[in-house]
């Protein structure tokens, strides 16, 4: 059973985010086109203690909007962390580090501008953990061009996997790239997984 009334339920039943977090919420919505990308509380508490029990000292973030996810990763993760986002919205960018200045956790991130292939193309290193939120017809790009970046037991978190549940019937072609990357997930050997039908779907990958 699957319902917005069930869904609230567990909003309700979510110990509360910062307060940052709560205004962070309130000011995108007053003042920022599609606040609905918002990852929302139960996906923010759900980045924040997968980054708690992880521990990772270098995370990544595609598609990092206002900053709502980048700082409840940047809550749970290792207190010397790095996490890198991509971000091609140079408002989103402004507006998202204003929240970072006044944040004890701010200082852990790093928002890049451009493209986020790009921007991947050109990273050093391995990462630890990865949370995908981004364009939807990309889907399947972002995560080959970030399971070579990702350490042995390394966590990869895609959002919106269901998508709205027209996963079931894809016929555009943000529907169709979404259910892609979750059949080649689910085929890949590199990996294991587990895909949870959470708010709009989370897709939880580890690398072996």
């Amino acid at each position: 059973m699957h319902s917005e009334e069930l869904d609230n339920y567990c909003i309700d039943t979510t110990q509360q985010e910062p307060d940052l977090l709560i205004e962070l919420i309130e000011k995108t919505y007053s003042d920022m086109g599609y606040p609905n990308k918002l990852s929302g509380k139960t996906i923010g508490r759900t980045l924040k203690i997968l980054a708690k029990v992880a521990q990772p000292k270098r995370a990544l973030e595609i598609g990092m909007f206002t900053g709502y996810s980048a700082l409840s990763i940047a809550e749970g993760m290792h207190k010397d962390g790095e996490l890198i986002c991509c971000e091609t919205n140079p408002k989103a960018i402004e507006f998202a580090q204003s929240f970072f200045d006044r944040s004890e956790y701010g200082h852990k991130i790093k928002a890049i501008f451009g493209p986020a292939l790009d921007t991947i193309e050109g990273l050093d290193g391995q990462f630890d953990f990865v949370f995908i939120d981004a364009d939807k017809r990309n889907y399947l790009n972002y995560y080959k061009a970030v399971l070579p970046l990702v350490a042995s037991g390394g966590i990869i978190i895609i959002d919106n996997s269901i998508w709205q549940g027209r996963v079931l019937d894809p016929k555009e072609n943000s529907d169709i790239a979404v259910n892609q990357l979750n059949q080649f997930i689910a085929q890949d050997k590199r990996v294991e997984n587990v895909h949870l039908n959470v708010r709009d779907g989370l897709n939880i990958v580890i690398k072996h």
